[in-house]
């Protein structure tokens, strides 16, 4: 099989360069600063084991591969917003012997959050949920960082909405073979929901750096806690953390790579690039959505995503509101919150 690595970034990047050092043939998908990077230079992996230089073919869109072969994996590593876009864009390319790569082929949406499995089913007949626990980063162009060890990290794979087969196992045994534990579940879901809730913090970090004080591990707990409630209400299940933190027991650690800085989250980089967009609208907003549907308040993950996209949008820098701040903001927001004894509309 053939990987073409859709969005060649801090995961795609990762994935892509283990499954090159693994000896599987992969195509990287990169756009502006990072194409011009990776065309030129290769992709330079740093990892605890020493840092690689693959040089990959490498397009910025369908155009530069033409026709796609019959046995290409597409893997989807995009940030959710851009999902659309590129699901646009390669659904309809044809694929060798007819038809076109949305009837075709297997597409894998290595990616934060529980929304582009959905979008991808709406154009793809073949679609795979992956639950990414990988920590990486891309803040320069053409460099991605992976500190972890033993493991580069553990990819929870499955059908999508549910089920396996026997293109998925193979994927899986091909990530095996590439430094990660590839799980093939039948419930990729219920892991993917479990990551949404870790995830749910991001925006803290993206906001106010470090934000290791007292006040700030409370305002996770309770970021977490509406997102618990929300998921409660609308009876949708997820792994346990007891379940998650068995399962990844010792297999990933993080070490000090040299050269590069300790990574803040997939939002702190884009923040930190000045994309001008962040992935917290569906993550926090995923919440918010779910909360509106189900009648559950969600004022403080709402707060996150506002101030995440607010941030985006101004290209503000990553980590300069003061955590006392955001902790106070989160407390008004709290305070705010109607009530159903005061009688007005949660709306007004």
């Amino acid at each position: 099989m053939r990987y073409v690595i859709i969005g060649a970034g801090a995961v795609g990047g990762a994935v892509g360069g283990r499954l090159a050092g693994a000896g599987h043939e992969v195509v990287l998908v990169a756009r502006g600063a990072q194409y011009e990077a990776l065309r030129a230079h290769g992709l330079r992996l740093v990892t605890p084991d020493g840092t690689h230089t693959y040089r990959l073919p490498t397009v910025d869109g369908p155009a530069g591969l033409g026709e796609l072969r019959a046995d290409d994996v597409l893997v989807l590593a995009v940030k959710t917003q851009d999902s659309e876009a590129a699901l646009a864009a390669w659904g309809p390319v044809p694929v060798e012997g007819g038809g076109t790569a949305a009837e075709r082929l297997p597409l894998l949406c290595a990616q934060n959050g529980v929304e582009s499995p959905r979008l991808a089913l709406r154009r793809f007949r073949r679609v795979y949920g992956v639950c990414v626990w990988l920590p990486a980063a891309y803040e320069e162009p053409g460099i991605v960082s992976a500190p972890g060890a033993p493991l580069t990290g553990i990819l929870f794979l499955g059908r999508y909405p549910h089920g396996t087969d026997d293109t998925v196992r193979r994927i899986g045994a091909d990530l095996e073979k590439a430094e990660f534990e590839a799980p093939v579940v039948p419930d990729v879901a219920r892991w993917q929901y479990a990551k949404l809730l870790t995830n749910l913090g991001n925006a803290i970090r993206a906001l106010s750096g470090a934000a290791d004080s007292e006040e700030s591990e409370r305002l996770r707990q309770r970021v977490y806690a509406e997102g618990e409630s929300v998921l409660a209400a609308a009876g949708i299940p997820y792994a346990s953390a007891a379940e998650t933190k068995a399962r990844r027991g010792d297999r990933i650690t993080l070490l000090p790579l040299p050269g590069t800085e300790p990574g803040g989250g997939s939002t702190w980089q884009s923040l930190s690039r000045g994309t001008g967009t962040v992935e917290t609208d569906y993550l926090n907003g995923e919440i918010a959505f779910l909360g509106r549907l189900h009648g559950v308040p969600t004022p403080l993950n709402e707060l996150l995503q506002r101030l995440a996209d607010t941030f985006a949008r101004e290209r503000r820098p990553a980590g300069s509101l003061p955590s006392a701040e955001l902790v106070r903001l989160a407390d008004e927001a709290l305070s705010d919150r109607p009530s159903a004894a005061d009688g007005r509309d949660p709306e007004e």
